[in-house]
Parts: C-alpha cells; sequence; structure tokens
C-alpha cells in the first residue's frame, strides 16, 4: 500500500482504477460488457464507456500482471522523468492519446484500449531515451527506440493481434511528432496543456536553499601579530645578489 500511495497523482490514480475495474470484474461485481467502448452505446447515453474501456486489462492472470507491470513501469517513469512537475501536461498526453484512439478504435474492431494507451506511453518514453540500451530475455541487446517495435513482435509470436499495439505506436508517434519535433522546427507548440487542467495540478513549490544558520557561539579572535616596521630608507633589507 505504501508504494502505491507513494506513486505520482496520475500514475496513482490510474493503476488504482485499472486494478479495480479487472478486480471487480474477475469477482463478476460488473461485467467488461458494460465497460467497453462503443460509440452506438455512448450516443444513447452510456457516456462511461469512453472513459472504462481504458481501465479494463482482463481478469486476473498472467495477462493482467504482465499488462500492469508494463502500465505502472511507464507511466510511472514518464510522470517522474519527462513530465516531472509537470502532471497536467502528462494527464493532457493521455487525454489526447486516448481521444484518438477512440477515433480510430470502432474502425479497428478494438473495444478495450487500455493496452494500446499503455503503449503509447511506452513509445513516448523510448523516444525519449534514445540511447539507453535494452536486453530481451539477456538475447539480445537493443536501444530504447527500438523497444515499441520488439515488444510488438514479441506480442505477435504469442498470438496476439498487433492491431492493438499499432493503435498505441500511431498515437504516440502523433504525439511525439507534435510535442517534441514540430515545435523545433516551427517554434510553435500546438498541443499546448488547457490553463483550466493546469489548475488541477498547482506547479510543484520552487526549491529555495535554507539560509545558514549562524553558530551559537562565536569563534573565539586569533591574535594576528603585526609586521615590524621597515627602517626609513631600506635598511635592514636584503637583496638578491
Amino acid at each position: 500500500m505504501d508504494e502505491l500511495l507513494n506513486l505520482p497523482c496520475v500514475t496513482r490514480a490510474y493503476v488504482s482504477l485499472a486494478l479495480a475495474t479487472s478486480g471487480a470484474c474477475t469477482l463478476e461485481i460488473i461485467s467488461p460488457l458494460n465497460l467497453y467502448l462503443n460509440p452506438r452505446l455512448i450516443m444513447a447515453g452510456e457516456v462511461w464507456r469512453v472513459a472504462t474501456n481504458f481501465l479494463y486489462f482482463g481478469a486476473l492472470g498472467i495477462d493482467l500482471v504482465f499488462h500492469m507491470f508494463f502500465l505502472l513501469k511507464y507511466c510511472k517513469s514518464l510522470e517522474e522523468g519527462s513530465f516531472r512537475g509537470r502532471s497536467a501536461d502528462f494527464l493532457w498526453m493521455l487525454l489526447l492519446g486516448g481521444g484518438l484512439m477512440s477515433v480510430v478504435a470502432p474502425y479497428a474492431g478494438v473495444q478495450f484500449l487500455g493496452s494500446s494507451l499503455t503503449f503509447m506511453m511506452v513509445y513516448v518514453w523510448a523516444r525519449r531515451h534514445q540511447y539507453v540500451s535494452m536486453s530481451l530475455l539477456g538475447i539480445f541487446t537493443f536501444t530504447a527506440p527500438f523497444l515499441p517495435w520488439v515488444l510488438l513482435g514479441f506480442s505477435v509470436v504469442l498470438g496476439h493481434s498487433p492491431v492493438v499495439d499499432l493503435l498505441g505506436i500511431g498515437a504516440g508517434h502523433v504525439y511525439y511528432f507534435l510535442e517534441d519535433v514540430y515545435p523545433r522546427m516551427s517554434g510553435r507548440r500546438p498541443l499546448r496543456t488547457p490553463g483550466l487542467l493546469r489548475a488541477l495540478f498547482p506547479s510543484d513549490e520552487p526549491i529555495v536553499a535554507p539560509m545558514p544558520v549562524p553558530p551559537a557561539h562565536p569563534p573565539p579572535a586569533q591574535y594576528v601579530p603585526e609586521p615590524a616596521p621597515v627602517p626609513a630608507g631600506g635598511a635592514g633589507l636584503e637583496h638578491d645578489a
């Protein structure tokens, strides 16, 4: 419980909601049929599906543990790394990526986007850590930008559809280009975080170095002998030959 409380705020909220949702589905308190993304049902009033489809990662099992590991690792790494002190910007990234994937997902036949959002975070983290060396099962090493593609290939080998992961890679690339690449090219930042969202996350207080504390008792004054006076005319001085 302490480790969960020590997580940064957005990561803590997302991981807690994901664990609670998957646990409730495992215990049959709620049904995944009430959570999946369905535009027709959303338009009919079941608006919670816009968010709940990102919270379900499957029933209790090894697959859920695998997804929770990657969600926790890269969500935390981003919020404590390149988004440190900028939780509003991090949440804005998740909202933008989630919105983009929600538009595309019905045409791709994807109903739960939690794994895609995790893959988006993996992609953004990998592009911002280009020189980090990584290893897959100790078999071969590669640099971080190849991580999403290595995981995609590993997923395909295990028999999973690549569409879910490709949605995350696509959304991550769009965000990375518009947030990290395009501003350097044009001097404009199109994905600026709205002020209303920033108001929910006040900036960290600046760290001010403490003033030095004076000693309780000042050190005793040291006696320094005055130099002997020099005779007029320079008598008594030694000169090099």
